[in-house]
């Protein structure tokens, strides 16, 4: 049957532009978004089962870079040393380490302080149950590489199913009471409903607003083959699991009963299709409806977060993509140098009047006479030094270390003297670039992470959990130093906060002392 759109009317989504959208996804945005992964990945192509070593090349995805004078053999000239050295990934990982590599803690501002406490007792198990630092993690690794992610909040659980009925009826028979630990207990559990999804861009389609590139109309997630199961069981996660079995045993049960329109030609078993606006989500498996409900909360579940803004553009800035020329470049100078250092790491000699030489080795304490008084034999070959190439090497990686705002510094690889780095002060000037570039990135994924939680905090008022105005679901994020800090000025600042009025239980908790799992994600 085909897709039935009627309920994305007023964003003007039809089967037509569904499917244009999709095509141009396919066509356009797909190769260049796997071409930066494939950049910081660099997976390298291994041999297949049953071939003998060295039947398959061991071929690293950065060889495409390469220029046709390294990739292909000429005649029976031996084919040149590929070297290849990932500078990309390690920088990404890096800068990642630095935004999300410490627990951040979401604060409510509400003006009741006890409101506070299950306010941030629910977004912290909402968090949790989603992943915790390590979603985190994972979605500013996805936003670093393809240049911008998105995050998909799934209330479904809170809002129906056996598991919110359950959920329910012990939160209330808990608020009633006095007791503040149980009722922050029963939010803890109230909000372990709500999931936090990162959305890879190559799966994700967004319907922009014409007249404002950063408001969404709507989004679509496209699932192919591999993990279509899988995907399927959780968008499918509203209602009880008889519902949730019975929605994928529909969609598995359709791959045997004939054709059904895919959203691309030949796309195959296993495509999944789900649909999200502010008013209505739908869920296609292998072209076949199993979900079509309103949009209870109103506003679209998805947040966009641009890796670095870039204005009057949807995409943001990706940490890859202006580090790839340099990253061939580099990988070819070293191809070159690898190759050099072969054909030149043995002497060669020649001999002038020396008869029968030809039928002697060549080897330690090996003597030779003659009785021809012009004869010569000249040595060449050898690795010679080449400062203008080590050079060359050493400035292309200063250019990387520029346009990626990471140095091997924040390894540890300190390549000559540069102070005493006891010092907090000089670590600091020394870090600028990378903690400059951290501190921009968390002004847009802090945003976009508390954009996340406003929703999950409209889910559950609306599934009546913990009511909320929106006054009460303003929020701040507490982002801890990257740097390691003198534990001695640490305690000092302590009791100056606490000497200022600062709950006590706060400084514990920033000191590491408190509840680990306090508003922490």
């Amino acid at each position: 049957m085909p897709f039935d759109l009627s309920p994305f009317a007023e964003i003007d989504l039809d089967e037509a532009r569904l499917r244009e959208l999709a095509s141009q996804h396919h066509a356009s945005w797909r190769p260049r978004l796997e071409r930066l992964w494939s950049y910081y990945r660099n997976p390298v192509r291994l041999p297949g089962a049953g071939a003998t070593h060295g039947s398959v090349a061991h071929e690293a995805a950065q060889v495409v870079g390469l220029p046709d004078r390294l990739r292909r053999r000429r005649g029976d000239a031996p084919k040149p040393e590929i070297v290849i050295e990932n500078d990309i990934g390690w920088r990404v990982d890096a800068m990642v380490d630095f935004v999300f590599g410490k627990p951040t803690r979401i604060e409510s501002l509400a003006p009741d302080p006890a409101k506070r406490a299950l306010i941030e007792a629910a977004l912290d198990a909402a968090w949790e149950a989603s992943g915790g630092v390590g979603l985190l993690q994972d979605f500013a690794l996805l936003g670093g590489v393809y240049g911008y992610a998105d995050l998909l909040v799934r209330p479904d659980d809170a809002l129906s199913g056996e598991a919110a009925d359950e959920a329910a009826r012990r939160v209330a028979a808990v608020m009633r009471g006095d007791d503040q630990l149980a009722k922050r207990d029963a939010m803890r559990l109230a909000g372990s409903l709500v999931r936090f999804e990162p959305i890879e861009p190559t799966r994700g389609i967004p319907l922009v607003d014409p007249a404002d590139y950063r408001n969404l109309l709507g989004y679509v997630v496209r699932t192919e083959r591999d993990g279509a199961a899988r995907t399927a069981a959780r968008a499918a996660g509203h209602g009880s699991d008889a519902d949730r079995r019975s929605a994928v045993g529909r969609w598995l049960g359709s791959r045997s009963r004939g054709h059904a329109p895919r959203l691309l030609p030949g796309a195959g078993d296993g495509e999944i299709v789900e649909l999200f606006s502010a008013s209505a989500r739908q869920l296609y498996a292998d072209g076949r409806r199993i979900v079509d409900q309103p949009n209870p909360l109103g506003v679209l579940p998805v947040v966009h977060v641009q890796n670095l803004s870039q204005p009057f553009q949807y995409a943001g800035l990706s940490d890859v993509e202006p580090l790839i020329p340099l990253q061939d470049e580099l990988n070819t100078r070293l191809s070159d140098r690898a190759h050099r250092v072969t054909m030149q790491s043995f002497r060669m000699y020649v001999a002038k009047g020396m008869q029968g030489m030809g039928d002697y080795p060549v080897g330690p304490g090996q003597v030779w006479t003659t009785d021809n008084p012009d004869a010569d034999v000249k040595a060449f070959g050898g690795d010679l030094y080449s400062p203008s190439e080590d050079e060359h090497i050493t400035q292309i990686r200063e250019a990387m270390d520029k346009a990626s705002g990471v140095s091997p510094v924040v390894l540890g690889l300190l390549r000559a003297k540069i102070g005493h780095l006891s010092s907090e002060n000089a670590l600091r000037v020394t870090l600028m670039g990378v903690l400059a570039k951290a501190q921009r990135k968390r002004m847009t994924y802090g945003r976009g992470i508390l954009r996340a939680s406003k929703i999950a905090l409209a889910a559950l008022d609306l599934a009546g959990f913990l009511p909320t105005t929106e006054e009460e679901r303003e929020l701040r994020l507490r982002w801890p130093d990257p740097l390691p800090r003198d534990e001695n000025r640490q305690v000092a600042a302590a009791l100056s906060k606490v000497e200022l009025g600062v709950p006590r239980e706060r400084v514990l908790a920033e000191l590491g002392y408190g509840d680990a799992d306090d508003g922490v994600v």
